[in-house]
């Protein structure tokens, strides 16, 4: 069985070019989001450094401790069925202190 040159071409060359044809084209949309994430990344937002008020934190610690001392108290009486009224208005004013000298004091 002998073969022409021409044959031996056509039957190696085909199924290479049928290979190359049966590679799956990118859609277009997939192209553009690697674009997006080959992107460099920006720098780093400086964080921008927060002057502290001494005498107010000062003054709100102040207030915080003289605050929560009080309670042990006012739950005392809570046991014995005493409600203070401002126990609900000194434990919310604690945590707002609190909340607030936290945010003044972390970066």
């Amino acid at each position: 069985m002998k073969l022409s040159p021409f044959w031996l071409c056509v039957y190696f060359l085909v199924p290479v070019s049928m290979m190359v044809q049966g590679a799956h084209p990118r859609p277009p949309g997939i192209t553009e989001g690697q674009k997006q994430i080959d992107q460099p990344l920006e720098p780093p937002m400086e964080m921008r450094i927060r002057k502290l008020n001494v005498e107010q934190a000062k003054e709100e610690a102040d207030e915080l401790r003289r605050l929560a001392n009080g309670v042990p108290a006012q739950i005392e009486m809570v046991t014995k069925n005493q409600y203070p009224k401002d126990l609900t208005e000194n434990l919310k004013r604690i945590e707002r202190l609190a909340k607030h000298l936290h945010s003044e004091v972390t970066p």
